[in-house]
């Protein structure tokens, strides 16, 4: 199968989705940022019409799709103006992880509900002093008997206050060498020892960010997830449908920002003629149209490549998808607002607020500098400067 034409089943899945999306549209996430509530009524409908959990098995209540058909999903509710962030959390990287890794156990306790929306999970990597390295994790995992004691600090964790739990990465001493290695393990959000704080944002989003600490939150043998010397690959399994749905999230965006754009180019008249018959209008536009379709077309590749099972060659592809649409988005917003002139800050077109959310794309879950290392190391062959 080719990752650039579409199948009719994925045509038919971008209608649906974008008919649900339109129904809800910008004005319900606007409001919903207003009341201080997260998207709940749009995450529920979502969920119980199946979007939520295509990618998950379908003995465990999903869709039994992939990547592919759940990056189109969020692309078609970011076109229409109202993306779920907590697609690219719950669903593409806890979902992820414990469809692949998990225990039947947490599967069958975990996947029904994320899949139909009633059961939300959270994820946890990001540190205050370890930033984009992984390697600097410090939050530890420590044996007691048979449970587990973890401790440390996270930041930047989107939408805790609506998750029942957090997939939180930490690290465990390797018996064999002392050295630490990576884990996962599953943390309800009314453990004993969770703490949330919220972080202040400029950024205006339903949802939330937070600071977590963990203060010897103890939690029994099995809510460590997968083999506990396999804590690399499983993160990276979560990693890579990260990159791609952020893809998806910028692409949607930028293409609610351009759609916006062109109907007011075509309808506002200054002179003789509708703005959008100018060439310094029209090209710029038009520019932007490309290179969101380009983007696209290197997150399909990338979701085509991670749902084959080839992690390697979806990695390259996933941090390229993520590179060209957070670039894509940020350049289709600011051409958007510009186009409107005035009117692009205003509150009546919505426009305005989505130019600080467009450089989320480029500065999350990983910034652009630390994919250009990545390709740079990984794909040419150059050496670290790290």
């Amino acid at each position: 199968m080719t990752t650039h034409i579409e199948s009719e089943e994925h045509k038919a899945l971008r209608s649906a989705v974008a008919a649900l999306g339109r129904r809800y549209g910008r004005d319900y996430l606007v409001r919903t940022v207003a009341e201080g509530k997260p998207p709940a009524e749009l995450w529920s409908e979502a969920g119980k019409l199946g979007y939520l959990g295509v990618n998950l098995p379908e003995e465990h209540g999903g869709g039994g799709g992939g990547i592919t058909e759940l990056s189109i999903v969020l692309e078609e509710l970011g076109a229409a103006g109202s993306p779920l962030l907590m697609l690219v959390v719950s669903p593409a990287i806890c979902g992820t992880v414990i469809s692949r890794f998990g225990t039947d156990a947490q599967k069958r306790a975990w996947l029904p509900g994320i899949a139909d929306g009633t059961r939300l999970m959270a994820f946890g990597i990001t540190e205050p002093d370890a930033g984009s390295n992984s390697h600097r994790i410090t939050t530890t995992a420590r044996r007691d008997g048979t449970d587990w004691l973890l401790t440390g600090r996270k930041v930047f964790i989107s939408g805790v206050d609506i998750a029942d739990a957090v997939l939180i990465v930490g690290r465990t001493e390797d018996a064999r060498t002392g050295n630490l290695k990576p884990c996962l393990f599953i943390v309800p959000t009314d453990a004993e020892g969770f703490q949330k704080r919220p972080i202040d944002m400029e950024l205006n989003a339903a949802e939330k960010q937070f600071e977590l600490t963990l203060d010897d939150v103890r939690l029994p043998a099995d809510a460590l997830v997968g083999d506990e010397d396999a804590g690399l690959l499983q993160l990276f399994a979560g990693l890579n449908p990260e990159r791609i749905m952020t893809a998806a999230f910028a692409i949607g965006m930028g293409r609610y920002a351009l759609a916006k754009a062109i109907e007011y180019a075509r309808d506002r008249t200054v002179w003789k003629a509708p703005i959008g018959a100018h060439q310094a209008i029209a090209h710029p536009l038009a520019q932007a149209h490309i290179d969101l379709e380009l983007a696209r077309l290197m997150m399909q590749k990338a979701a085509h490549l991670y749902d084959r099972g080839d992690d390697i060659g979806a990695g390259e592809a996933a941090n390229m998808a993520k590179y060209a649409a957070g670039e894509a988005c940020v350049q289709a917003v600011d051409q958007a607002v510009h186009t409107l002139g005035g009117n692009g800050l205003t509150r009546e077109f919505g426009l305005a607020s989505l130019i600080t959310a467009a450089r989320v794309a480029r500065i999350a879950p990983v910034s652009r500098e630390m994919i250009l290392n990545y390709v740079s190391h990984q794909t040419l062959g150059l050496p670290k400067s790290y």
